[in-house]
């Protein structure tokens, strides 16, 4: 899509955009058992550090409007602490959430008016300086991905896979 109802999302999809195309590849390969790794049990483990990644899509459509929710919530929401006794879900079970929440999540941030970014969303941050609207929400979405992405980027490595591919799939349109 090449317009948006609003020009703030020619700078934020752009973003998106990259962010699903460099979460398809950083997971290139990684096998379920080395998805449940920790490094010296002081990590995260990738399992962990994608549902959140797919969590903060299903944040973005429920801050964008839509009731699509993530159905891990209970395991992510809100970045909750990683916990071992805890059976989390699969890689594909997650991949297959991440291709069904995104391509809503750039639908609506194609829709999206100012008018509704600007709208106050409460997210009990009280923070001075954090105007809390749809649009600063938006902007912390991609910057957790940005997070985690690189998080995810740096467990590949370190499990010596090889580093991620970086070529465009042009059949992810979102």
């Amino acid at each position: 899509m090449s317009t948006y109802h609003s020009k703030l999302m020619e700078l934020l999809v752009p973003a998106y955009r990259m962010h699903s195309q460099t979460f398809i590849h950083v997971l290139e390969g990684i096998s379920e058992q080395d998805a449940q790794k920790r490094i010296d049990d002081r990590t995260n483990h990738i399992l962990w550090m994608v549902g959140n990644f797919v969590n903060m899509r299903y944040a973005l459509a429920w801050s964008l409007g839509l009731s699509d929710v993530d159905p891990h919530q209970d395991l992510f929401y809100m970045g909750k602490a990683l916990d071992t006794s805890y059976t989390y879900p699969t890689l594909t079970g997650l991949l297959q959430n991440f291709h069904t929440i995104s391509p809503k999540v750039y639908q609506r941030l194609a829709e999206v008016t100012d008018a509704e970014l600007a709208e106050p969303l409460e997210i009990g941050m009280h923070i001075p300086f954090i105007e809390e609207t749809r649009l600063s929400f938006v902007g912390m979405c991609i910057g957790r991905e940005d997070y985690l992405l690189g998080q995810l980027a740096l467990m590949r490595r370190i499990l010596d896979y090889p580093a991620m591919n970086y070529d465009f799939d042009e059949t992810i349109t979102y």
